[in-house]
């Protein structure tokens, strides 16, 4: 039963998901699974033994059969146990683990093929061998110090006059306590090691990151913001981007030094007085003067995507400000948990600060107004508006990238496509206002007109963080509707993914952190359709071909850091 139990869930681990998994990570998962399975058994085991007393037990009292100690017990001698059962079973596990695994190195490579991702070598699978051994190590460790427990209070109970079964039940309960007191125990460790340690990577200053001595930018010479309180990613995306020399080297045209005013948690009390002190900010570096005026919401710890900002900065020639403001200084999943409401009460703040200023000048004069955010930023901004015509109303253009499944007005677009759009590519009114993107020049493939002002969804098949949502616990989710080539999924996505009720929302958790990991196009990973994304929801650069090539390339070479944990 324990070994059953144990070859079922790490091999339900190991079936193949949207993104792929590095092999040390997904050896972590199988040896974790197994043992998780290993334990498993002996409950299932416990709980049929108590099931069959408890009934032998109910016969007795009904007298349908006698008590043991009256049964006959003239029985013939057992026959010796021949020897061939467990060589059987020891070549049929063999067969087993050398199949599947053959057959999970081939789901590995799929996916990885899919997504653009050198195929898995030796190497990687001896790594996943030790990982998985290793891990089965320390839990087996683990479990035995439990099963010692269970013991002791077993023979403890027994010694005080309980009975076998009084035994047994008390012994297991012990399990259970010291299970649930070690999940507990570690989960409350890890979120306080999480704060910590994220409170002081706020205090810290990114490498190759100093202040500014642009007048331009936040907490450079005459702001009203200090620099050491922008926070660690407010002083990377005030000191960074591109300058009004490297646009214009790249473009071939004159440019200006681009806006970029940024408020750290610390630099005022509430969100409220954050907005107001970024909107002083606005006037004083002269932004309500710019062609263009973008508010973008962060991610939970304040991570703006360097893409999509600067991509945004090279359309328009520095011609540009940017506003956005920190919420937190908890990665997004942390946000998203304890406080899923921080984002769009921080995005309202800024946004109608910005917005009752914008509107005091006269139309003639000014700029456009465009808004962005990625993932919970993306939920945080597109959730500060009352809906789809307040957000078309009161802003020039919106690009959300990489949204979360309860992102809304998104989630209502999706449900209310047109008929026979797939839900990975929709079609919203056959594109009039509201478009969806994958790759660069999916905004443009369809026929109709495209009024403004534009919305833009930058949005993958294989991103785990668009697709979580709780109701793929127990029902087959759309994006998982059929194979490839009928339609029923997106094309980089494995038809060797199936819905497994359960595993499948599990498969996207453990997803999620390694959804930056792959290739642009794929996964949570959209620094390839920046510049197409914006050249097409904000119309008006002016760009030819030539240019919008000359600084896909340069976007193309910008780190993004690696912020999948953010």
């Amino acid at each position: 039963m324990n070994l059953l139990c144990a070859l079922a869930l790490a091999s339900i681990a190991l079936t193949p998901s949207l993104v792929p998994r590095p092999t040390v990570f997904q050896g972590f998962l199988a040896g974790l699974w197994f043992m998780i399975g290993f334990q498993l058994g002996f409950l299932l085991r416990w709980a049929a033994q108590a099931a069959c007393e408890g009934i032998r037990a109910l016969a007795q009292r009904r007298g349908l059969i006698r008590p043991r100690s009256e049964a006959k017990t003239g029985r013939a001698r057992r026959r010796p146990q021949s020897a061939a059962g467990p060589i059987v079973l020891g070549i049929a596990l063999v067969a087993y683990v050398v199949g599947y695994g053959a057959l999970v190195v081939s789901w590995q490579n799929e996916v990885r093929r899919l997504v653009e991702m050198e195929p898995v070598d030796g190497a990687g699978h001896a790594a996943f061998l030790l990982s998985m051994f290793t891990t089965m190590i320390l839990f087996y460790g683990i479990a035995g110090g439990i099963g010692a427990l269970r013991s002791a209070i077993a023979r403890s109970v027994e010694r005080g006059g309980g009975s076998a079964v009084l035994a047994r039940s008390a012994g297991q309960a012990s399990s259970v306590a010291a299970v649930l007191i070690l999940v507990v125990g570690f989960l409350g460790a890890g979120l306080a090691a999480v704060n910590t340690l994220y409170e002081d990577r706020d205090a810290d200053t990114p490498a190759g990151i100093s202040r500014p001595f642009l007048s331009e930018r936040s907490g450079g010479p005459g702001s009203t913001l200090t620099w050491e309180g922008l926070g660690r990613h407010g002083r990377a995306f005030s000191s960074g981007g591109p300058s009004g020399a490297q646009i214009a080297n790249v473009t071939g045209t004159p440019a200006l030094e681009p806006i970029r005013v940024y408020a750290g948690l610390s630099q005022a009390p509430d969100a409220a007085s954050r907005a107001a002190a970024v909107v002083d900010e606005l006037e004083r570096t002269g932004a309500f003067e710019r062609e263009v005026l973008l508010v973008a919401t962060p991610t939970g710890s304040g991570w703006l995507e360097p893409q999509a900002i600067a991509s945004f900065e090279y359309l328009y020639g520095g011609d540009t400000a940017t506003a956005s403001m920190q919420y937190s200084t908890q990665p997004s999943w942390v946000s998203f948990l304890f406080r899923p409401g921080l984002a769009v009460d921080s995005s309202e703040a800024l946004f109608d600060a910005v917005h009752d200023r914008w509107r005091a000048i006269p139309e003639e004069d000014r700029p456009r107004l465009a808004v962005y955010g990625l993932s919970l930023g993306a939920q945080g901004m597109a959730g500060s508006f009352e809906g789809l015509d307040d957000l078309l109303t009161r802003t020039d253009a919106a690009l959300f990238t990489g949204p979360p499944a309860n992102s809304q007005p998104w989630r209502g677009l999706q449900a209310a496509r047109d008929a026979e759009s797939p839900v990975w590519q929709p079609v919203y009114q056959a594109g009039e206002q509201v478009r969806w993107q994958s790759k660069p020049g999916d905004f443009a493939e369809l026929p109709g007109p495209w009024r403004q002002p534009r919305i833009g969804y930058l949005q993958h098949a294989t991103d785990p963080i668009t697709w979580l949502e709780p109701a793929v616990l127990f029902q087959r989710p759309a994006w998982l509707a059929g194979p490839a080539a009928a339609g029923g999924r997106g094309a980089d996505v494995s038809d060797a993914m199936q819905w497994i009720p359960g595993v499948t929302f599990l498969h996207l958790v453990t997803d999620m952190l390694m959804s930056e990991a792959v290739p642009p196009s794929h996964g949570h990973n959209f620094g390839d359709v920046a510049v197409d994304g914006w050249a097409q929801v904000l119309p008006g650069h002016d760009r030819d071909g030539a240019q919008l090539a000359a600084i896909q390339s340069i976007i193309e070479q910008i780190d993004s850091q690696d912020p999948a944990w953010e």
